[in-house]
């Protein structure tokens, strides 16, 4: 969003390239904002004046999603034969030479020239005129419109989401909002690849969408066509294919069925599985096979994009040969898709210059982030950055795997539409700022206190983790070394406002209006975070009543603040009650660490100055994970009430023969049941469960499979737990569910 601020007269003033967000002033009249996003790429305004009112506009090409778009602003009520010329076309259209020339080359762009008495906006293509548009319609909404020349064009071809996350796939309507979104800020893809829809993978790949499901399709695919959208229909064949003539027959006539409901763009994703379907030479043969037999047949199809199975560095076996036989066999045109040097990663230079030589072509970015299915207790929503600034000729696409809280995702969204437009003037944090404004326009302020204490991820198995509480960090750190070195506080007003800011923001934000979808998918957190803000002023009532050595009021903030946990443990064990990781966690990098850390110090010096035996009560886990297995090395575990959890991978694992999984409790520990679930459940054939005082001498464990589930009772005091591959060979397998009941 660029915030161009100009007089309001007419007096001229400096020529300037607009490149970020800045503001042009004048020591002349007021001031007037104009917004345009994403940041264009070069901009010279001279002066500005009055907007009109009345317009005559010609519409030279036939794009209908322009015209309609057309539609939104110019009606029956400021259109007139003498009104302000408006002209919109293509460069195919008839335009003056001298214009023409001044239109950028780069596919998707385009040129408006304004002067006091006439707009021409000409685009390179279709895109590029609809593009142009959407720039025209920020311009004449503004009380004042600036005179002079916008040339514009997009950094990277393809730019936009893949709903590829684990969890629950969006709905029709959030997909429609989604749509909308992309187009209002100029992104132009959407890869439909929801993990749980069958007919999307196994086992229903192979047969057409039920009736229903197809109508909705369908509108979606209408909808993106309005918002200049590619709707790129996915398909992830690999679980079962077979490498035969009938199984190409089916894909290919599934393609056939989605070109009758309107698709254009179509993707085929080799991404978590194993088996025969891993081959590099048979996925390059099918991926050429459709392009020969369809893309260059109907012509209006663009080019092939492939998910890879080793789609990133840390799950290359170069020597094996899979991505550089992809790199040789495939047809140039297929675009091939890159998660960076890790499922989880930022890209940059390097990235991009080690896989664009194994696959001999710019690699297109899937980016994990701000998806949370691995994460599904936490929010992720602060700015977008991290990805390097220079990469836009080094990549093909750029698209970002969102959250399944589709609204809550597109803060993260607006970024990425910035990014991908503009990149060297990427401005992530005055973007984020700028995305709160768009996403709740009326409550921003409250949202942007509610999301700085929401970015981070925790600790996670692919060690990704983001900036949260940036601004308060310092003060909390402050705050704790003051209290354990006895000193007085000399911050406290400054934590206690960000406590109050915490509450205010949830109050506004639970009552706010102007984003109900919004406020339905993080009311959890909301809550959550209330009830956060509240222990904290709380928490500042003990410090407060311990230096006025008032034991009564000491007592009574300290029952208060542990009734408030109370609260919190209802929430996290009734609210978002998914099977991976239950529970809703708020502020978890730095305001709860400061809560809990000043409680345990304030109830400790209490008890020490008045000789009472308060309890400081403290939620942690001291098991761990207990594995030789390079790929669940940094996996988290979770205990609630008496049951200890792997979180569980989504990718798959290779287990090599008598690799192992399992458990260190902290000490000797009565367990009961011991529950795995992976995927084949043929691999139970080869795997041992075993337990262990010492981890020197192993004791096996009979199990039993109930309902997919291997189960084995333990019944004993141990303190090692582990699951062997006992084949020579290696076994692939995806865990979904390791849990150990513990006393």
């Amino acid at each position: 969003m660029i915030k161009l601020q100009v007089p309001k007269n007419n007096s001229l003033f400096k020529t300037m390239l607009l490149s970020g967000i800045f503001m042009l002033t004048s020591i002349f009249g007021s001031a007037q904002t104009i917004d345009i996003h994403p940041v264009p790429q070069q901009v010279e305004f001279s002066e500005t004046i009055t907007t009109p009112k009345q317009f005559h506009l010609e519409q030279k090409n036939e794009d209908k999603a322009t015209q309609s778009l057309l539609a939104t602003f110019f009606n029956e009520k400021n259109s007139s034969k003498t009104g302000f010329s408006i002209t919109v076309g293509e460069v195919n259209d008839k335009f003056s030479r001298k214009l023409l020339k001044k239109v950028p080359e780069n596919p998707e762009g385009y040129y408006i020239n304004s002067t006091n008495k006439n707009i021409t906006v000409i685009g390179r293509d279709a895109r590029g005129a609809y593009y142009g548009v959407r720039t025209l319609l920020s311009l004449l909404t503004a009380d004042q419109m600036p005179l002079g020349e916008i040339s514009d064009y997009p950094d990277v071809h393809a730019r936009g989401t893949v709903e590829g996350f684990y969890g629950t796939p969006w709905s029709f309507e959030h997909r429609m909002r989604q749509i909308d979104f992309y187009g209002l800020n100029k992104l132009n893809t959407y890869i439909y690849g929801p993990k749980d829809d069958p007919y999307h993978s196994s086992p229903n790949w192979r047969k057409p969408y039920p009736e229903d499901e197809a109508v909705q399709l369908k509108k979606l695919i209408d909808r993106s066509e309005m918002n200049h959208v590619d709707f790129v229909w996915a398909v992830h064949p690999g679980k079962d294919i077979k490498w035969n003539d009938e199984d190409r027959a089916a894909l290919l006539h599934k393609f056939e069925l989605m070109y009758d409901l309107g698709i254009r763009s179509y993707a085929v994703f080799f991404d978590d599985i194993s088996g025969e379907g891993t081959n590099p030479t048979q996925q390059a043969g099918l991926l050429n096979f459709l392009h020969n037999k369809f893309v260059t047949v109907k012509k209006d199809v663009k080019p092939l994009i492939m998910c890879p199975t080793e789609y990133n560095k840390g799950w290359s076996n170069v020597e094996g040969g899979y991505l550089a036989t992809l790199g040789k066999e495939l047809d140039p045109s297929i675009r091939i898709m890159w998660t960076g040097n890790t499922v989880v990663s930022d890209i940059n230079k390097q990235t991009m210059a080690w896989i664009n030589n194994q696959i001999q072509r710019k690699a297109f970015i899937w980016w994990n982030f701000p998806v949370s299915d691995y994460v599904r207790n936490h929010l992720l929503m602060g700015p977008t950055y991290g990805n390097g600034q220079d990469i836009a000729n080094d990549v093909s696409g750029f698209v970002s795997n969102p959250m399944e809280h589709a609204e809550a995702s597109k803060i993260a969204i607006y970024g990425v539409a910035d990014y991908t437009w503009n990149m060297t003037e990427y401005n992530a944090g005055q973007n984020w700022s700028n995305a709160m404004k768009v996403v709740m326009p009326e409550s921003h302020n409250a949202l942007e206190i509610f999301a700085r204490h929401n970015s981070d991820l925790g600790p996670n198995g692919h060690k990704y983790r983001r900036d949260e509480s940036v601004t308060f960090a310092p003060l909390a750190d402050d705050f704790l070394k003051q209290l354990e070195a006895g000193q007085p506080v000399g911050n406290f007003a400054a934590v206690k406002k960000e406590f109050q800011n915490m509450v205010e923001a949830s109050y506004i934000l639970l009552g706010s209006t102007d984003n109900a979808v919004l406020l339905d998918e993080i009311r959890p957190w909301v809550k959550q975070f209330q009830l956060l803000g509240q222990s904290g002023l709380t928490l500042l009532n003990m410090y407060e009543t311990l230096e006025a050595k008032k034991a009564d009021d000491f007592e009574r903030s300290y029952r208060a603040l542990n009734a408030i946990k109370a609260q919190m443990y209802v929430i996290d064990r009734s609210e978002n009650q998914n099977p991976y990781q239950p529970g809703v966690v708020t502020g978890s990098l730095v305001m709860q660490p400061f809560i809990d850390k000043g409680f345990a110090y304030l109830t400790n010096a209490y008890n020490q100055a008045f000789d009472k035996n308060l309890e400081v009560e403290g939620h942690y886990n001291p098991h761990k994970l207990y594995t030789d297995v390079a790929q669940l090395q940094n996996q988290q575990t979770t205990l609630r009430e008496r049951t200890l959890t792997m979180n569980a991978p989504l990718e798959v694992i290779r287990f090599e023969a008598n690799s192992y999984f399992g458990f260190e409790l902290q000490d000797l520990v009565h367990v009961n049941r011991v529950a795995l679930k992976v995927s084949p459940t043929s691999s139970y054939a080869n795997f041992k469960l075993e337990v262990s005082t010492d981890s020197t001498e192993w004791k096996s464990i009979v199990t039993k499979e109930d309902k997919d589930i291997l189960q084995g009772n333990v019944n004993q005091s141990v303190k090692y737990i582990r699951i062997v591959n006992t084949a020579i060979n290696t076994v692939e397998a995806r865990i979904e569910q390791l849990t150990v009941n513990v006393k």
